[in-house]
C-alpha cells in the first residue's frame, strides 16, 4: 500500500495501480474516453489528464492518469486550472469533426461525449472550416456504423483483440486519416461482438436491430438472468409497453463480468415470433383453438386414466426450477416413473459435484493448466472460452484438448478425438501426461458432448479416476468441471428430476414411444427431441413456442419465456439466480405454476400452496441449495469410482448450430440473419 493525495485529501491505494484506478477508488471523477479497466492502456483521447507533483516536483505538464502509477507521497491534483485548460482543449479536437446530430443519434441519453462535453467542454470551439467524413462500414446484422462520429478511442479494437480474440476490428491510416473498419469490410464474426456497442463511448457502434426504435428514458429497466446457456449471465431488459426492446450486460464479476454474448443480445425479436397464445386441441389431425377449461380437463383425465406405467415426462432447456419441481410432483402423484431432463441423451446422475462446475469461472484464472474434452467452448460458453483466452496468454499455460479440433480463439495442443486418449494420459501412455505432473492446480472441462450415448456415465467415472490421479483434486484445490449448455439443466438434476431404477431415460422413452409403448407423453417446453407425430400416443406440450414439440402436440398448454414469468435457475457452478418478469405473458398464456396447480385441482392432487411464494418456501424446505439468497458454496470433490469398459463410447457436439440452439433463438429475426450472413466462409 502507498499514501498519496488527491485534491489535498490524505488516502491509502495498493502500489501499481494506475493514478485514473485510485482517483476512481477515492470517488474522483477524472473523465475519459479511450480507458476501459478490461482493457488494456492506449492513451489515446487525453481526457484523463491530471497534474502530480512527487519527490522532483510538479510536472511540466499535464499526464495521462490512466497511463502513471502511483507512488508513494504521490500528489494527485485533478481540478487545476492547467488540467481544467487541458481538458477542454482534448475535447475541443475530439468534437472537431464530430457531426452536430445528437437528435437523430441511438446513442443520444446515454453518450459519453455528452455528458462530458457538458461537465469538462466549452460552449465554443475555435475551429472553422469542413468536418471529415468517413464512409460508415458493414460489419454485420448487429452492429450498426456511423463512423463519421468515431473519436478513435480504439476500444472496439482491444476488445477484438484482448475479450473476443478475433483481431477483425482494427485501424488504418495515422492521424487525421485513421479509421477504425474490419478486415476487408468483412463482418465480425465473433460470438461476442455486441459488446462493442456498449464499449463505444460515441455513436459510432450502435446496435442495428434496436436502431430508432426508442429512447433510453422511454424504457422499464428490468435485472435479470439469460438462459441462452448454463452460464446465467447476468443481464438487464430494456422494455418498452408489451414488447422487449433490447437487452444489455449487468455487471457480475464471479459470472460473465461486464459481458454477454451476441445470441443473448438480440434473441429478443423472437419473444412475439411463433408464439402459442392460446390453449390447443388436435381435431381430425389438426390443432384448433379451445379453453382453458376443457384444455385441463382433457389434460386431468389423460394423466388418470393412463396406465402410469406408460406415461412419461420430458422438461425443456429453457424451463425454471419452480416449474420442473411441480412436473415432477405430478408424476409422483400418479407413480409415474418414466421422467429426464436430460434431452440431449446425457447420462449423468449421482451427487452435484459429479456434474457441476466446481473450479467456478472466476477461479479459471488462477489454475496453471487445462484440458477440455469433448467440448466446444465457443458455441457452449463463450464467455468462458474469452476468460481461457485472456489466461492463454501466459507463457507457461498449457491447453490440451480431446475431442473437437475448432477455432476457439487461441492455440492449444489436440491430443486425438478418441475417448481413449482419457485412458491413455491415466495410465501415463500419452505426451500430455507430463505435463500435468508439472501442473500444480490444473483444470478439467468436460462437455455434454462427451456424456451422451449409453456409456457416458462411465466415461465419466474415467475421468474423475483421472482427476484423482493427477492435482486436478486436493485439499486447496477442485479442478473437476462438467460444463452444461442447457440453462436449466443443473436445476433439474439438483432436483432430481431423473428416472428411477424403473423407470426410462429420454432415449428409451423416444423409442417406446415411436413404437406406440409410451401412451402419453408430457413435455415441458421440450423442444429438442427427434419426435414424429404417433396416433396411438398422446402429447401434453406446455410452452411458449410453436416449435417442433408443439408441432407434435395433441394438447397444447400455453406458458410464458422465461422473461415473462419470475423463476429460479441453477447455473453450471450451482449459483441459483432469480429471472425476473420484465413483461407480461402473450395472450391466454398462464404461468407455469398456475397451470400444475390447475392440473392438481383436477386429478384432486392437494400441492399445498397457493402462490409462487408458497411454492418457493416448499422447495426450499425440502431443498435448501435452491435458496437463491442462501450462501453459495462450491461443489466439494466428485469420489472416486472404478469405472468399466468404454470401448464404442463416442463424442458428439450437443450444439450443431449456435444461432439456433434453443426455441427463442430459431424464432428470431435477428439471430437467423445473423446465422444466414456469410463470414469469411466460416459457419458455426
Amino acid at each position: 500500500m502507498v499514501k498519496i493525495k488527491i485534491d489535498g485529501e490524505d488516502y491509502e491505494v495498493e502500489d501499481g495501480l494506475a493514478v485514473i484506478q485510485a482517483c476512481e477508488i477515492a470517488g474522483v471523477e477524472v473523465p475519459r474516453f479511450c480507458y476501459h479497466d478490461k482493457l488494456s492502456i492506449a492513451g489515446n483521447c487525453r481526457m484523463c489528464l491530471v497534474d502530480i507533483e512527487d519527490s522532483r516536483g510538479m510536472s511540466p505538464k499535464p499526464v495521462a492518469s490512466c497511463a502513471t502509477q502511483v507512488s508513494e507521497g504521490l500528489k494527485i491534483y485533478t481540478k487545476s486550472e492547467r488540467v481544467k485548460n487541458a481538458q477542454e482543449g482534448a475535447l475541443e479536437f475530439l468534437l472537431m469533426n464530430h457531426p452536430l446530430d445528437c437528435p437523430i443519434c441511438d446513442q443520444g441519453g446515454e453518450c459519453d461525449l455528452q455528458d462530458q462535453s457538458m461537465a469538462f467542454g466549452v460552449g465554443d470551439t475555435r475551429f472553422e472550416g469542413d468536418k471529415r467524413a468517413v464512409e460508415n462500414k458493414d460489419m454485420g446484422p448487429f452492429i450498426k456504423t456511423e463512423m463519421t462520429r468515431c473519436i478513435h478511442c480504439t476500444r472496439c479494437v482491444r476488445f477484438s483483440s484482448e475479450i473476443s480474440g478475433n483481431d477483425e476490428i482494427g485501424s488504418i491510416g495515422r492521424g487525421h486519416d485513421m479509421e477504425i473498419t474490419t478486415y476487408l469490410n468483412e463482418a465480425v464474426s465473433s460470438e461476442l461482438s455486441g459488446n462493442v456497442i456498449d464499449l463505444c463511448p460515441v455513436g459510432a457502434l450502435t446496435s442495428k436491430p434496436y436502431a430508432f426504435s426508442a429512447r433510453p428514458w422511454e424504457l422499464s429497466k428490468t435485472e435479470s438472468i439469460d438462459v441462452m446457456d448454463a452460464m446465467g449471465s447476468n443481464i438487464r431488459i430494456d422494455s418498452k409497453g408489451l414488447r422487449i426492446m433490447r437487452v444489455l450486460p449487468r455487471l457480475n464479476e464471479d459470472i460473465n463480468e461486464e459481458w454477454i454474448t451476441d445470441k443473448t443480445r438480440f434473441f429478443w425479436d423472437g419473444l412475439i415470433l411463433q408464439r402459442i397464445d392460446k390453449p390447443y386441441k388436435r381435431i381430425n389431425g389438426l390443432l384448433k383453438e379451445t379453453t382453458w377449461d376443457d384444455a385441463i380437463k382433457i389434460a386431468a383425465n389423460k394423466l388418470s386414466n393412463t396406465n402410469p406405467s406408460k406415461v412419461a415426462a420430458i422438461s425443456g432447456d429453457l424451463s425454471n426450477i419452480e416449474s420442473i419441481y411441480l412436473l415432477k410432483k405430478l408424476m409422483e402423484n400418479i407413480n409415474c416413473h418414466n421422467i429426464d431432463c436430460r434431452q440431449d441423451g446425457s447420462r449423468i446422475s449421482g451427487s452435484s459435484e459429479r456434474w457441476l462446475f466446481n473450479t467456478t469461472f472466476s477461479e479459471i484464472e488462477d489454475s496453471d493448466g487445462l484440458l477440455i474434452i469433448g467440448s466446444d467452448l465457443r458455441t457452449e460458453a463463450p464467455l468462458l472460452n474469452s476468460r481461457i483466452l485472456r489466461k492463454s496468454r501466459e507463457n507457461n499455460f498449457k491447453i490440451g484438448v480431446i475431442g473437437f479440433q475448432s477455432d476457439l480463439n487461441y492455440k492449444y495442443n489436440f491430443l486425438g478425438e478418441e475417448p481413449s486418449i482419457v485412458e491413455e494420459i491415466l495410465n501415463g501412455n500419452n505426451d500430455f501426461s507430463k505435463d500435468l505432473k508439472l501442473m500444480q492446480k490444473p483444470c478439467m472441462i468436460i462437455g455434454q458432448g462427451a456424456l451422451l450415448g449409453k456409456k457416458g456415465e462411465e466415461f465419466l467415472n474415467l475421468c474423475i479416476n483421472l482427476a484423482h490421479k493427477y492435482n486436478f483434486l486436493n485439499e486447496d484445490w477442485n479442478g473437476f468441471n462438467v460444463l452444461h449448455s442447457a440453462a436449466s439443466r443443473p436445476g433439474a438434476m439438483s432436483i432430481g428430476f431423473l428416472p428411477s431404477k424403473e423407470g426410462q431415460n429420454t432415449e428409451e422413452i423416444i423409442d417406446n414411444y415411436n413404437k406406440g409403448d409410451i401412451e402419453l407423453l408430457y413435455l415441458l417446453g421440450a423442444d429438442e427431441l427427434n419426435l414424429k407425430h404417433n396416433k396411438e400416443s398422446f402429447v401434453i406440450y406446455q410452452g411458449h413456442h410453436g416449435d417442433s414439440g408443439a408441432e407434435n402436440a395433441d394438447l397444447i398448454l400455453p406458458s410464458p419465456a422465461f422473461c415473462e414469468q419470475n423463476g429460479l435457475y441453477m447455473n453450471t457452478e450451482g449459483r441459483v439466480q432469480e429471472s425476473i418478469r420484465s413483461i407480461f405473458p402473450l395472450g391466454e398464456a398462464k404461468e407455469d405454476w398456475k397451470i400444475f396447480s390447475m392440473l392438481s385441482e383436477a386429478l384432486s392432487f392437494d400441492f399445498k400452496y397457493k402462490d409462487l411464494n408458497q411454492l418457493r418456501d416448499k422447495i426450499f424446505k425440502e431443498l435448501p441449495n435452491l435458496n437463491p439468497f442462501s450462501l453459495y458454496e462450491k461443489g466439494s470433490i466428485p469420489e472416486k469410482i472404478n469405472f468399466k469398459e468404454i470401448k464404442g463410447h463416442n463424442f458428439r457436439k450437443v450444439i450443431s448450430n449456435y444461432w439456433r440452439s434453443n426455441s427463442i433463438a430459431r424464432a428470431s429475426n435477428n439471430l437467423s440473419k445473423r446465422n444466414n450472413y456469410k463470414l469469411k466462409g466460416i459457419e458455426r
